[in-house]
């Protein structure tokens, strides 16, 4: 017998959300380990939202799961995020909301949202989920690699303007007016973007073209390729080898470690810098021809000798160090940091620690049913 396609309206509704998700669904995972680490950071809440009068504020454990479901899903905008939540039952179920509550507002989602990232609860829901204890067990404390990957500016080139604002054009039609800057000599020390002042002008190499950029800094344990810290800074031509240095001191260690590279880390200060940290400097060798004059070259002189390339450690890490690429591929293609979409280095950190706090967990649920 076919059946019939008229819907029939029920009076009441009896859904157990937590029915509706399968029980081997990867998100069950996730969720017992975001809330494990949402629990330890309920200090951090109580000072982040003081007791005052007032209507209360979105749950910041609700906010921050949401953000992550945004991440997991490519879910471009909050407008979208909250179009989702109001039908989708596993995302409501994943971030808390019963079947008759309503989704929040997107404008107030997104001012809860800056609210959030302007403290530091980003950095330490990374620092939190790694150090629950089924988690712990999955990192190295040995051996570890890092590198650094450009994220766009939310600002347009048009927005690169002089300093002492000697250089305005003519008001054209709309506001995206044209902007004449052929033959003009531009740089990070006379211009700044009056879109957002952080950003940078700034490429990667020879060929590549000048953009309004962060750089985003990722520290990976080489044992299963999780990322294990990571910030943001001003795009210069020192930020990656700083970076690797702050991202080390940040962790507490009581043994050699060795960290490993690509060869644009390959210079006598950083690596000297490292062995003064009792880390044992695997960097790729940076051996490119150097030309001297017509006719004459020679390779670069490296800065890593055999003392380190004679074990068979290196060449492990120099497999190893590749796969950080994948965590950069996945935050800005699933997590949507192609092009970041906030303004300001604090709040681009924030979304860049936040990003690799999803990137991790949804490794987790393969890596801890392997364990």
């Amino acid at each position: 017998m076919r059946g019939s396609d008229v819907r029939s309206g029920s009076l009441f509704s009896y859904v157990d959300l937590d029915q509706r998700v399968r029980a081997d669904h990867p998100l069950r995972v996730i969720r017992d380990v975001v809330n494990a680490a949402l629990s330890d950071l309920s200090a951090d809440f109580d000072a982040l939202y003081p007791p005052r009068l007032g209507r209360p504020s979105i749950p910041p454990e609700r906010l921050l799961r949401a953000m992550l479901l945004q991440a997991f899903y490519s879910i471009r905008s909050e407008r979208q995020l909250m179009e989702r939540l109001e039908f989708d039952l596993l995302f409501r179920w994943f971030v808390g909301l019963g079947v008759d509550d309503a989704p929040w507002d997107h404008s107030s989602f997104s001012t809860n949202r800056d609210r959030l990232l302007e403290g530091d609860i980003a950095a330490k829901l990374l620092a939190t989920i790694l150090a629950q204890p089924k988690v712990k067990r999955l990192l190295s404390g040995d051996h570890f690699s890092v590198d650094g990957t450009l994220i766009d500016a939310w600002a347009s080139i048009k927005s690169f303007r002089k300093k002492d604002g000697n250089d305005q054009d003519g008001d054209g039609p709309g506001r995206n007016a044209e902007r004449n800057f052929h033959g003009e000599a531009r740089s990070n020390d006379t211009h700044e973007s009056t879109t957002d002042p952080d950003a940078k002008l700034y490429k990667k190499g020879r060929g590549q073209p000048a953009k309004l950029c962060y750089l985003g800094h990722a520290l990976m344990e080489n044992r299963n390729g999780l990322a294990v810290g990571g910030l943001i800074t001003t795009a210069s031509g020192y930020a990656e080898r700083e970076a690797a240095l702050a991202l080390l001191d940040q962790r507490e260690r009581a043994r050699r470690i060795t960290l490993g590279a690509d060869k644009a880390y390959d210079v006598r200060q950083f690596i000297s810098d490292l062995r003064a940290r009792g880390v044992t400097p695997h960097i790729a060798v940076d051996g490119h021809i150097r030309a001297l004059a017509e006719g004459l070259a020679k390779p670069r002189s490296t800065a890593v000798d055999a003392r380190t390339t004679r074990h068979a450690g290196y060449a492990i890490s120099q497999r190893s160090r590749k796969r950080i690429e994948e965590i950069f591929g996945w935050i800005k293609v699933s997590a949507g940091l192609a092009r970041v979409k906030l303004r300001g280095r604090a709040r681009v950190d924030a979304a860049f620690r936040l990003a690799l706090s999803a990137y991790n967990l949804i490794r987790l649920p393969k890596l801890l049913g392997a364990a």
